[in-house]
């Protein structure tokens, strides 16, 4: 059997976060763990030099926190 370095696992759970997630019936659940496989993801591809993953999965983090900040002020207004 191949040996698996740790770079190559992260990558793999990352991929299990991000897949997992689309299985949340909450969307807040659903972008937390969407939000922690894409942080994982941007650690993952700049350790293996691969900028587009990295900028793709930033721009998903920062997507995910504006939509959870949104939704967390508007319950703490209402």
């Amino acid at each position: 059997m191949e040996n698996i370095d740790f770079v190559e696992c992260l990558g793999y759970f990352a991929s299990l976060l991000v897949a997992s997630s689309f299985l949340m019936k909450s969307i807040n659940k659903l972008r937390l763990v969407n939000t922690a496989g894409a942080i994982l993801f941007v650690i993952y591809a700049v350790t293996i030099k691969a900028l587009p993953v990295a900028l793709i999965n930033l721009f998903i983090v920062c997507v995910n926190i504006y939509y959870l900040t949104k939704q967390h002020t508007a319950k703490q207004t209402s």
